[in-house]
């Protein structure tokens, strides 16, 4: 990308890397998620000047397979997550991914070193 001069890179980050969540202990998670947020911010900016933009998307609580682990596993975890997501509910895949295809395509040509949270209202209580 750098030597072609033009790119994009999307990260996948969380919206944990912005709250600390809450039932469940998760600080390494945290703040590796935190570290992703954090690496498209400085990338973004050293790499601009040479034509390539790098965001981040943070997404919330999401319907996979591993969420459906958890729920099965850890029903009060998803009970208060539920509870503390205006939207009431995960995220479909659909929707994150829909975020990062907006943030590769040249509708996000003026973006770079931002980070789209995903999280269905989560993170602003």
């Amino acid at each position: 990308m750098l030597e072609r001069g033009r790119g994009v890179i999307v990260n996948i980050a969380s919206m944990s890397g912005v709250v600390s969540n809450h039932p469940q202990p998760q600080v390494a998670y945290n703040a590796s998620k935190a570290g992703v947020i954090m690496v498209t911010k400085s990338l973004a900016g050293e790499w601009a000047s040479r034509g390539v933009r790098i965001n981040s998307v943070s997404p919330g609580y999401t319907a996979t397979a591993i969420l459906d682990q958890v729920i099965e596993q850890q029903p009060e975890w998803t009970e208060t997550w539920f509870r503390e997501t205006p939207m009431g509910r995960a995220a479909r895949t659909h929707e994150v991914a829909a975020v990062v295809r907006f943030l590769a395509s040249d509708a996000a040509s003026f973006m770079t070193g931002s980070n789209v949270v995903v999280d269905g209202g989560y993170t602003c209580w």
